[in-house]
């Protein structure tokens, strides 16, 4: 993987709602707006927070996949550009 070069930092900056997740749980740890009392509220929030953090990386990982195979079809399939109106 040609992304493991780089950065945590880097590579959360090209998915930044992906790094809001993260930021969101950090948060959480460390209880930033001062409302968590109880480990049953903090519990609560991180699972929340978890369950919009694999839908963004589903939706992104889907996003990647759907752009990648586009590509890989219209570079082994030269052919099937339409240049034209046929006559």
């Amino acid at each position: 993987m040609s992304d493991q070069k780089h950065s945590l930092e880097e590579r959360l900056k090209a998915h930044p709602h992906l790094k809001q997740r993260i930021e969101k749980l950090l948060e959480i740890v460390e209880d930033a707006s001062g409302d968590i009392d109880k480990a049953d509220e903090a519990e609560q929030r991180v699972i929340e927070e978890l369950q919009r953090l694999g839908n963004e990386v589903l939706h992104d990982w889907a996003q990647h996949k759907e752009t990648v195979k586009v590509n890989e079809y219209n570079q082994s399939n030269d052919k099937s550009k339409r240049h034209g109106k046929k006559k």
